[in-house]
């Protein structure tokens, strides 16, 4: 059977594939692995863009290992099997009177894919899906049940709530959550100067804000989102045929259309990035949280993202416009900025820093050679500044140049040691990131 991820940048024929669906069934299959000299690996669906979750010799599949285990009220966690879509527990969630604090832009990732990536959204108290873990099950690579949590098992907590797939196999995952609440969202083109000379203010008075800068042009869009209680207000979402529009037609079906034809006419890209940030209009609309914070995503593309020190943020944009404009590229996607507050997550892109986010992206079919000058100019930007690469996303980072960016890299190092002697969840991509 070929595996293939979602950008379709990684594929591997795995000689044996598996679909477990308990613990016991994984620590079988970790345990076999190891005694034949063999690899294991759990994947997701796919939506790391690296070869991060890529599989060797033995590949599991989530499937059997979905839904919630337990919830506790009086604790306010929820436990869920490390398999379940993000998607899939938001709904639960929403049914239950409760939500995660935070998320990234898209729901489809595995809960285990999208914390062991270190996948965040952008403001409030935490931004990553890991800072919200309370405890999480994992089995190693000797066979090893292990339940870790602030209270027990403490360093495995402490170092393994970003732990890249490289620790052992994540079999349940608990979160700690908050009571339903809804966003009202405030979406408003602006021009360059305008949102930079604002941005600060609109991330100070907001629960969470990005913003995206369409290439070629001086046209931004900004998001602002504020939390409501909801047991007091009344969402108010997008009308349904506007929602259609803007969001199903536009955003995935005509811009999916029109970024591929693209790839036949570089030449047209400024005038159509042009044309699309002119066409934005303001919209103000409320929900509950998890549908306003992500978005389908439909038009596949292939991302690199850094997280820089929050100070250098503005700086940094503005020099990587500056690159792009010197260029002769033709960049068709919109560049992501986002902020998260500083974590305590030893491999979190945010450790121990108040953070800014940069995504850059291509279409899945664009022009190689301007793909790869492209990334590779933005991440020679982010590099001088300090920045820190996203795990599930494109960088060209190895462990050398890793080790100085994170304080406790050698711990983790040693705990991978501890965990998986025999290298049992290795892969190509993690010896490149880890070492051997």
């Amino acid at each position: 059977m070929e595996w293939q991820n979602w950008s379709g940048l990684e594929s591997a024929e795995p000689r044996e594939v598996a679909s477990p669906a308990s613990v016991e069934a994984v620590v079988r299959a970790v345990v076999a692995g190891r005694e034949s000299g063999s690899t294991v690996k759990m994947v997701g669906t796919g939506h790391s863009f690296t070869g991060i979750a890529t599989p060797g010799d033995v590949m599991l599949r989530p499937e059997e290992l979905t839904g919630i285990v337990s919830v506790d009220r009086d604790a306010m966690t929820v436990t869920a099997y490390a398999g379940t879509p993000l998607r899939v527990l938001n709904a639960g969630l929403e049914r239950l009177g409760l939500s995660l604090h935070n998320m990234g832009d898209i729901a489809e990732q595995t809960l285990a894919g999208a914390v062991s990536t270190g996948t965040h959204g952008t403001g409030g108290v935490v931004a990553g899906l890991a800072a919200q873990l309370a405890g999480f099950q994992l089995v190693t690579g000797t066979g090893e049940v292990v339940d870790a949590s602030p209270t027990v098992d403490t360093d495995v907590f402490s170092l393994g709530r970003v732990g890249l797939g490289a620790l052992g196999i994540l079999t349940t995952l608990t979160f700690a959550v908050e009571p339903l609440f809804l966003l009202e969202a405030h979406e408003q083109p602006m021009s360059w100067d305008e949102a930079l000379g604002s941005f600060d203010e609109m991330v100070a008075g907001s629960h969470h804000c990005d913003m995206y800068w369409f290439p070629h042009t001086d046209r931004m869009l900004t998001k602002r989102n504020t939390r409501l209680d909801a047991e007091i207000a009344e969402a108010s979402p997008v009308g349904r045929v506007r929602g259609w529009v803007d969001d199903e037609l536009l955003a995935n079906s005509v811009f999916g259309v029109l970024t591929a034809a693209a790839n036949r006419a570089p030449a047209v890209i400024p005038r159509l990035n042009a044309v699309a940030a002119r066409a934005l209009s303001a919209r103000t609309y409320s929900d509950v949280a998890h549908r306003v914070f992500t978005s389908p995503r439909r038009v596949v593309f292939r991302e690199m993202e850094y997280a820089v020190p929050r100070a250098a943020g503005l700086d940094t944009l503005r020099e990587a416009r500056r690159v792009v404009e010197a260029s002769d590229w033709r960049i068709s996607f919109p560049v992501e900025i986002r902020v998260a507050p500083a974590d305590d997550v030893a491999l979190s892109t945010a450790y121990e820093r108040d953070s800014f986010y940069l995504a850059f992206h291509t279409h899945h079919r664009s022009d190689w050679a301007t793909h790869t000058a492209y990334l590779s100019a933005m991440e020679a930007v982010l590099r001088d500044h300090d920045g820190r690469p996203h795990w599930g996303k494109l960088h060209t980072r190895t462990a050398a140049d890793l080790a100085p960016a994170y304080p406790r890299f050698g711990e983790f190092l040693a705990l991978r040691d501890r965990l998986d002697p025999d290298r049992v969840f290795a892969n190509d991509h993690l010896r490149r990131v880890l070492g051997d």
